[in-house]
């Protein structure tokens, strides 16, 4: 006999494995258990979905069999399929969600050791503008471009410590002009005494005046 079984079986829009217990009720009776299985589905309430159940006798189950458990199957399929769905839905966010929070307490740590060295980099300027290493201490200031939202900050800081250094940075010193030393103390073997001297030219004509004050005669031609 040709039941056509399997065959509307195979043309159920299913996804999983269909179990089917039979077992008598009464003389006459029978109780038919279906339940459907998706391995594939992760979700553990998939064992919460009651198996199908039916009673009645052999030619009822015949006649009204499929058109029974073709809803119910379906969409137990459909909803194991979804809850499925939903699992590795689930299983992503919380691996994008581990992973943010592992990115965020990444940045933090960042972020804690990026300030640790800001701070110590201003208290290492700060110890050694004390020691009045002002240059030293001027390199210790953290680079601008490092910390941009603290630019103005720092911008000051480099500029108080340069103000103090900028000469000796730049070979630039400031100049006195020495006063000029005395005449005795570059020609102290002529024995000069402070007083001005004489050029050859004023000797000359100091001579030439004695001579004709001396000898008035000698004046006549």
């Amino acid at each position: 006999m040709n039941t056509n079984f399997f065959n509307q079986i195979a043309q159920m829009d299913i996804i999983g494995d269909l179990h089917i217990t039979v077992a008598k009720a009464t003389e006459d009776r029978l109780v038919v258990l279906v339940m459907l299985q998706n391995e594939a589905c992760g979700d553990s309430a998939k064992h919460s979905i009651p198996p199908l159940s039916l009673r009645g006798t052999a030619e009822e189950l015949d006649q009204g069999f499929f058109e029974n458990i073709t809803t119910p199957m379906q969409s137990a399929s459909g909803l194991m399929v979804d809850m499925e769905g939903y699992m590795k839905q689930l299983e992503n966010t919380k691996k994008q969600s581990a992973m943010e929070k592992q990115k965020a307490e990444s940045q933090t740590k960042e972020a804690e050791a990026k300030e640790k060295k800001f701070n110590d980099g201003m208290a290492k300027a700060d110890e050694l503008e004390k020691e009045g290493k002002f240059r030293e201490a001027w390199m210790k200031v953290p680079e601008i471009h490092e910390y941009p939202l603290k630019a103005e900050q720092l911008r000051k800081r480099k500029a108080e410590l340069s103000a103090k250094f900028a000469p000796d940075l730049f070979g630039i010193a400031s100049e006195k002009t020495a006063p000029e030393p005395p005449r005795e103390a570059l020609f102290p073997e002529h024995g000069y005494t402070g007083e001005d001297e004489q050029t050859d030219e004023e000797e000359t004509e100091t001579e030439e005046a004695e001579y004709w004050e001396e000898d008035p005669e000698e004046q006549q031609y």
